[in-house]
């Protein structure tokens, strides 16, 4: 199978913590020159918040919804031994390896859904983009999403995904919906569920979803705490992502009743 083309760069300056986040990620400069934010795999939810962040974010972006370029970031155990605050550096201690980062957007700022007006149709693709990670982190009291050179931004899936921290009842999850949309950042404004149901429909193949499950690396699906092999566990993302694809029209009309 055909992997994405994912770019792997080097950490090579750490400059400040982003407080905001729960899981402290911070913004870095990579050895590209580019200013990332680096999510970190030492952090609370650990390897799990990135993979379900990395599969949230490629899905979006293959339905045609803006989203950073997200690179796998080196972090060497060189920092850890330079920071003054405790828990930085425990976490950075924690986070050698692979980690994951996103481009830094530069002046972007938080979407207020009660200021910005959002086209229908791009506010249903993520309203039903969510439904299928159910992602139970895009609600008013945190959008997760940024305004960035007039348009719309997708970040933050890393609460995606949630069946993953159980893998022995997963299966559970397959044919169920997400009554949570209720609670949708854009839920008011996705005008287009319909239309945003057939189009992600059309977009989102098996061989996108393939591609998107097979680039994840390796080193995050391996977990002493878990009994599925990586191999086991790329199938079950494969599985659950095109299941929910073929309930696309419940999981439209479930966010449409909740409107």
């Amino acid at each position: 199978m055909n992997a994405l083309d994912i770019r792997t760069v080097d950490v090579v300056q750490y400059v400040t913590p982003l407080r905001e986040g729960g899981s402290l990620p911070a913004i870095v400069k990579a050895s590209d020159g580019f200013m990332y934010v680096l999510k970190f795999r030492g952090a609370g939810q650990g390897k799990k918040a990135l993979i379900a962040e990395f599969i949230g974010g490629e899905l979006a972006r293959a339905i045609d919804l803006k989203v950073p370029e997200m690179v796998f970031m080196n972090l060497d155990d060189s920092f850890s031994k330079t920071e003054p605050d405790e828990e930085i550096q425990d976490l950075l201690k924690f986070s050698v390896g692979l980690n994951l980062g996103l481009h830094f957007l530069s002046g972007a700022i938080t979407v207020d859904p009660l200021v910005t007006k959002i086209d229908g149709l791009i506010a249903s693709k993520v309203v039903l983009l969510d439904s299928i990670i159910s992602n139970i982190d895009r609600t008013p009291k945190n959008p997760n999403l940024l305004y960035w050179n007039k348009e719309l931004w997708i970040i933050d899936n890393g609460a995606s995904f949630y069946f993953h921290h159980n893998w022995p009842t997963w299966e559970n999850h397959l044919t169920r919906t997400f009554p949570l949309i209720k609670d949708h950042v854009l839920l008011a404004q996705a005008t287009q569920l319909p239309a945003a149901a057939t189009s992600i429909a059309l977009t989102l193949d098996s061989a996108k979803i393939s591609a998107i499950i097979q680039s994840i690396p390796e080193e995050w699906l391996v977990n002493e705490a878990d009994d599925l092999s990586p191999d086991a566990m790329r199938g079950a993302y494969t599985r659950y992502l095109t299941t929910k694809l073929s309930m696309i029209d419940v999981l439209a009309k479930e966010a449409q009743d909740a409107r």
